[in-house]
Order: structure tokens, then sequence, then C-alpha cells
């Protein structure tokens, strides 16, 4: 039975080496490093990547005769070259003969074998392994030993830093800028430290490396040029005796708090640096305090890649993320995809990190703050007030969304309309509410997520218009999470009006900003709102907005927008027939002269994304509020509709309709779980793994478990639990945080709920289980039949 904790791959695969650097990234939350072999430097067969949390260049490159401007996440200097010979022959340069690549999840080490052999027939085993260390973020470890097979006499090796990257790494970007690094300064300094600088092209920001390089009996020399340094060492090597050369690295840049420089304090932490099995040990220990933390046991087969999702969601964002100003970027910091920007991807990743790590939840909602005159800027730029959070971001919380996109099946750049996704504020208040509900957290509430969630409602207020024919509010021009349909056809502007998720959603978030007001202490509520000049009139046009918003229906169903009747449908049985893959249904209609706005088809989840956030009882709920009926039966038959209508071109797309489906199909629920569960690990997505891991995904498909099979909800000052275990799923046990306690324990099976608080000084816990309620104190267990 394969070892749950450990990602193996075996050989070298030409066509997965992509894949294979992606998931064998090693990180930490302030860097990830990407998998790629260490000889394969910029003169070699790949671009390794190395991404540091928040560091941002701006590109400007023409595309289809028009000047376009986007923000990069760069691709930072390559820590990782190294290469050997025996004395004589060629520079190793991949691929070998034979290799195994192992990811121990449990300690974050990646481990390398492989067999070289060369022109003259000499065989050479080697063993690397690699960190990035959770217990000091700036230091990077690569131990390398070689093992002559067949040969004995003089082995050199070459460890270098490399500066000349640059951001290849999707390649239907490779005709845009992709160059984001001037070269400062390379050498090697009176300790024998090597040491490269460079600065960022359109960005104040600059990076410095210093490695240290260690190893028995060498011969050391000095290789510089601009752009790069090396080591060059000549060790004596004998037939199956190991040398080992170790390479520690310490990576700062001007971003980074409390140092001098970043040069200076790059050097000084290399000099100082233990041993690579000192760093490991201390690695270790880190990783082993996460895995506590993240405690959940799942009971069924095929639960590895749970474990390698949690592992690449702390890769990237960690308690070393909190203090660094970073979001959550969609594609993690494994890849150049979606240019590593801020999408709505968070909406999915703290509903897992709120009952984890309550901090790091804080801290992205504190990167919103922190933007929050930015989305007040893009909204103005649109003629509206509060703040309107852009679809893509990056550095500074500008809108960064593509102005074009190229459909390679047609080869056509084609205007880009995905900016009009308006519904990325909602989600920033809905992440505001449920941090607060798991936390009870006021004074981040008053000092920071009233404030946003006061802003977000006001430019919804802003942004609708009444329909006097309907005596309706209507939200128009605007795009939902479908993002196949971005105008009707029968249209010239792009927009949709009233769609149905984007209008409940900003109805919500109408009536909780008025729940945190109510929240707040007298005095801040009265300076919030002086600081905000928010009247009573405003209000109550809240209140009049907030339950008078236009929802469409068809045919007893939630419609997807407004005038989603209107549209035809597809001939799904020839399309089918006549293409293996529909993911991109809209590139095939665009590549025949067609286009998707004409038809009832969806990418992934639109109107399903309600019942996605809220239970089916709180669904009912918010539509009454806005005045219309809603049957028991809504949600079956929206549920139906839209299924048979959607591709699932997103891996959130599975993540949405496991948790929708609970409570009325387990089985294609599980069917959906395993799907997102497994998307990077098996690619579904049929290529773009390699450009970088899908973030929300894998965040989402363990909160299935945690949240959604449990039916733990957090709201009303209680832990609501409502299980419902599919069949291939016959126990959960999970650990959590929740309103200062760090001890809650979760046990469900078929027949039995059973929860657990250690003994603290915390208030006891309110329990509802369908509708009985227990108060559970510290150091109390309660058992509940099902």
């Amino acid at each position: 039975m394969p070892d749950p904790w450990t990602l193996r791959y075996q050989g070298f695969d030409p066509d997965e080496e992509g894949l294979r650097e992606a998931l064998c990234a090693v990180g930490n939350g302030y860097l990830v490093s990407r998998g790629a072999a260490p000889e394969a430097t910029a003169d070699g067969v790949h671009y390794p990547g190395t991404y540091l949390a928040g560091c941002y260049d701006r590109a400007v490159s023409t595309v289809s005769g028009r000047v376009v401007a986007n923000e990069d996440l760069v691709n930072c200097p390559n820590w990782l070259p190294m290469t050997f010979r025996p004395a004589g022959g060629s520079w190793f340069t991949g691929p070998p003969a034979d290799q195994t690549l192992e990811l121990d999840l449990r300690r974050g080490l990646l481990t390398r074998t492989a067999l070289v052999v060369d022109a003259q027939g000499r065989r050479t085993r080697l063993v690397q392994r690699r960190l990035a260390s959770q217990a000091q973020p700036h230091l990077l470890a690569l131990e390398s030993t070689f093992v002559p097979e067949n040969w004995s006499g003089p082995l050199e090796v070459r460890s270098g830093l490399d500066g000349n990257v640059a951001n290849t790494g999707v390649a239907r970007y490779r005709g845009l800028a992709a160059r984001h690094l001037r070269q400062v300064g390379q050498g090697v300094d009176e300790a024998g430290l090597l040491w490269l600088e460079t600065d960022m092209s359109d960005s104040p920001v600059r990076i410095a490396l210093s490695a240290r390089v260690s190893a028995p009996g060498t011969a050391v020399a000095t290789e510089c040029r601009e752009g790069r340094a090396a080591h060059l060492l000549t060790l004596d090597a004998g037939r199956g005796r190991p040398v080992t050369v170790t390479k520690t690295v310490a990576v700062h840049t001007s971003r980074d708090r409390a140092i001098e420089t970043p040069l200076r304090a790059s050097r000084q932490l290399a000099a100082e640096a233990g041993s690579f099995d000192e760093l490991l040990a201390e690695h270790a220990v880190r990783w082993a305090e996460l895995w506590r933390r993240c405690g959940i046991e799942a009971d069924f087969d095929g639960a590895g890649p749970l474990h390698l999702n949690l592992f690449h969601l702390l890769q990237t964002y960690s308690e070393h993320s909190v203090d660094l100003d970073v979001g959550v970027p969609a594609r993690g910091l494994h890849g150049e995809a979606y240019r590593g920007h801020v999408f709505w991807d968070e909406l999915f990743v703290l509903r897992l990190l709120n009952l984890r790590f309550p901090e790091l939840a804080r801290a992205v909602l504190r990167y919103r703050h922190r933007r929050l005159d930015a989305a007040r800027r893009e909204a103005g730029a649109v003629g509206l007030r509060g703040a309107m959070y852009p679809w893509q971001s990056a550095s500074d919380g500008r809108e960064e969304s593509q102005q074009l996109h190229l459909n390679p099946m047609s080869g056509r750049w084609l205007p880009d309309h995905s900016h009009l996704q308006r519904h990325v504020g909602s989600a920033v208040a809905y992440n505001i509410w449920q941090y607060y509900q798991s936390t009870g957290d006021r004074d981040f509430l008053a000092t920071a997520g009233a404030e946003m969630l006061l802003e977000i409602a006001r430019f919804w207020s802003s942004a609708a218009t009444y329909d006097r024919a309907r005596e309706r509010w209507s939200i128009r021009g605007v795009l939902g999470p479908d993002e196949y349909h971005d105008a009707y056809p029968w249209a010239a502007r792009p927009g949709l009006d009233d769609n149905a998720y984007t209008n409940v959603l900003a109805s919500w978030v109408l009536a909780r900003a008025q729940d945190a007001l109510d929240v707040l202490p007298g005095y801040r509520r009265d300076e919030l709102r002086e600081r905000l000049a928010l009247d009573d009139a405003e209000l109550d046009r809240w209140q009049e907005v907030g339950r008078r918003l236009h929802v469409p229906f068809h045919d007893n169903v939630l419609s997807q927008f407004d005038g989603y009747d209107r549209l035809v449908e597809l001939d799904w049985q020839a399309y089918r027939l006549r293409y293996t893959d529909l993911r991109r249904l809209d590139r095939i209609l665009e590549a025949e002269g067609d286009t998707v706005n004409r038809y009832k088809a969806s990418k992934q989840a639109d109107a399903l994304m309600l019942w996605y956030l809220f239970s089916a009882r709180e669904v009912r709920d918010l539509l009454r509020h806005l005045g219309y009926p809603a049957p028991h039966e809504l949600l079956r038959r929206t549920t139906d509709h839209y299924l048979r209508r959607t591709v699932h071109g997103s891996t959130l797309s599975s993540v949405v309709h496991a948790w929708v489906l609970t409570r009325s199909d387990r089985r294609a629920s599980w069917r959906y779980f395993r799907d997102a569960l497994v998307a990077d690990l098996r690619d579904s997505e049929h290529g773009t793994t390699a450009e970088g891991v899908h973030l929300g995904a894998m965040a989402g498909a363990v909160d299935l478990l945690q949240r959604c099979y449990t039916g733990l909800e957090v709201r009303g000052d209680a832990l609501w639990l409502d299980p419902h275990l599919p069949s291939a799923l016959g126990r959960l046990d999970l650990d959590l945080r929740y309103r200062g306690h760090w001890g809650l324990a979760i046990a469900v099976d078929r027949r039995t709920v059973t929860v657990s608080l250690r003994e603290d000084r915390q208030e006891p816990v309110r329990i509802r289980l369908r509708g009985a309620g227990e108060t559970i104190r510290p150091g109390q267990t309660r058992c509940f039949h099902l």
C-alpha cells in the first residue's frame, strides 16, 4: 500500500516534468522553490522557478497592436544550479538514465535519486535532499551525495547562483515581456560565500542571495560573470565511496523587516546557518507542529492526496506569511499562471483556515484592508461609491485583469471582460463575517472588518438602479462566477444584468453590514459612521435595496442571470461526439465562429454557489427576505438544471458540486469530492498544474471533509453539526480551533458524534446538532447519537 505521506515519481517523463516540478515544490510561506533538477539551469533544459511571496514587477507588452501592462509574480534568481562531471568529461545537464523523486510530506523534504551515465560509460549514483526551512524561512538547503559506481578519480562540481532567469513558465505568455531582473552585482566575499544581487525592473525591490558550499577535502575556485556566480570544486572520488556537497543559501529582499540591507542579511545568515542535518531537524519540528494543528483523519481508501493538498496550502501561506502583507494567489507560489494574481480563491481557503489557523485568516483580511483605498478608487473610477475589490490584483490592489486573452484553438486575441466580476467584494465581506463568527474577534471587526463590510455594502447600494416596471432594484453589467457568459448575444455592450449569485450575496452583505454595526461598541459605531459619513438615510436605503433586489427565475429554477431563459440549448450529444473534452467549450465555439454567450452552458457553478456558501435553510431565508417564494424543491430543481449544462472547466467546480449534492445525492457528491481531491495530482485540467497548483480547489477539497460531510457551520455563537457521511467514508476525526479553544475535537461516524474540549480557561462552547443543543465546558466530552 503506498505511503499516504510520500509523493513518489519513478523515471523521467519529459511530458510530466512540469507537473512534477509543481507538485515536488518545497516552500515555507515566504517562498516556494519548484522541483526542477539543480543541473537544469538557464543554459539547460528547464527554467526552475523560485517565487517569493508578494514580489511583483510590472511588465509592458504589445499584444495584437495594443500596449498592455500587468504585474507579474517574479521568477526570482535561481539558487539551485549544481552540476558535476568526472574530470575531463562533459557537465551533466540531464536527463539522467534513471530517476526517483520522493517528497516527504511529513517533513517537507524532497529526495532525488538518479543514475547518471556519461559518454564514456562512467556511472555515478546521485542522491540529493532539498528543503526550504520552516524554522528559518530565508534559508534553503541542497545536499548532494555522489557515488561513483564503476570509476575513480577527480570529481568536479559546479555550484552557483543564477540571476539570468525569466518568467517563461507559461507557454501562452512567452510572447509577452518576461525579463524582470536587473543585475546589480555578483561575487565571492572574504569568507568564501557566493553572493548575487538583483533589482526588479519596474519596482524598488532588491533581492540578495548568499551561498555557502561545504565539502570535505575540496579544492575550490570561483567563476563570476554578469548575473552569475559559481564555486568550482574538485573532490577525490573513489568507486563505491560517497562524496557529499552541501549548499546552503540565504535569501533576503528589501521588503523584509529588521534588516540593514538584503545582501548583508543574507551573508550573515548563510555564514551562521547550521549543517544540513541541523537545519532538517529544526525544520521537521516546525512541520510536526503544523501537522498537529491540521489534525484530520478520514477513513476512506486513497486519502493520501489529502496530505498533499494541505502541504501545498501550508507552503504557500504559513506563519511566515503573516507579516509579509501578501494575499492568497490563485495558483499558490508554485508557478506563473494568472501571473501570480489574487482572485477570489481565498473564499475557498479561509473557510478551512478559520478553524485551523485563524491568525492566517486574519492576516489575509488585513491584506484586503490595506487595499481598501485602492478598492474605493476602483469604485470611483466607474462612478460608484464604496469599495469595489477587483477581480485580479497584485501588489497595490489595483485592477490587474487582462484586457485580451488568447484562444489557442483559433489563434485569435479576444477582448477580455472578466474584470466585470464584481462579486469579489462580496467574497471579502463573507470571509470577514465567517472569521468573526469562528473567532469572536471583535477587535478585528472594530478596527478593520466592519469598515470593509460597510464600504462593500455602500458599493452594492450605489451599484443598484431602480426598475420601475418591476418595482425592484437591479445590478447591471456584471459577470457571475461562471465566466463563460460575458455579454448578451443580442447586446452591443459587455456584462449581464441581475446575476442571481451577485444579487443575493449583495443583499446578504447589506444585512451583515448592519449586523456589524450592531455588534460594535456604541462609541466605535459612532466613530465609524462619522468617518464614513454614513447617515440614517443611507442605512435606510441599504435596507430598501437589500429587500428589493431583483432575482430572476425560469421554469421554477433560479436563473443564472436575467435573460438566461432566452438562450438556446446546445446540442450536447453532437458536441460530445465531436470533442472528447468540453471543458474549454468557450474556445471550441469561438474557433467555430460561434459564441458560448448564445447557449445555456456553464463553465462552473454560478447560481449553485449560493448553496455552497449557505445551508439550504439559509438560502431559503435569503430569498424570502427578498420577497421570493423559496420551496424546498428549489435546490433540487436548480441543481438538476445546471448540472446537465456544466462542463466543469474549473477545478473549483467539483468542489462546489460535491458540496451542493451532499444532501440529495451522496454518491455523486463523493465522486465530485474525489475529482477535486486529486485534481492537481492527476492534472485534470490537462497541463495547467505545471503552471501552478490550484490552491482554492486544494483547500476546498479538504474543507469538504472538515465542514461539508460533518455539516459543520459557525453561526449565532454556536457550532452547528449535521453529519451526512457518504457510504465510502467510515469516520472523520478533526482537531479544530474555535473562539480561543486550541483543543476542540470532533469525531463523526455513522451512529455518533463525539465532541471534546481540552481543559483550558476559555468559555464553554454551544453545540447544536439537528435541533438539539448542549453546552460543553473545557475538559468535558459529549457523545450525541444520530
